[in-house]
């Protein structure tokens, strides 16, 4: 019987929660940038800027969500191939001719 670790799930609560979260956050930094006394070009480069920043994050989410994905595959293989040598080997055989 092999104890493969189940998935973890993400609970809808939680979801909700960072998507209010993100939004609350990204509102209120575009709130700030458009309020800000400054001339429109700097407000246009903060703007530029805050989407970059944004977007960055989610690049970086990915690939290390990629990465860890990755291990967990490559763990089970190697637990498989592990598992697989310990069935083909049987400790209590007795080799007599």
């Amino acid at each position: 019987m092999s104890n493969t670790p189940l998935r973890p799930h993400t609970t809808n609560a939680f979801y909700v929660q960072a998507a209010l979260s993100f939004g609350v956050s990204l509102t209120a930094v575009g709130f700030g940038i458009a309020y800000l006394p400054i001339g429109s070009w700097l407000r246009a480069f903060l703007a530029i800027a805050m989407l970059y920043t944004i977007t960055s994050a989610f690049t970086l989410a990915k690939v290390i969500r990629d990465r860890q994905e990755e291990t967990a595959v490559v763990s089970r293989v190697d637990q498989a191939r592990l598992d697989k040598l310990l069935a083909e080997q049987d400790l209590l055989r007795l080799d007599t001719p």
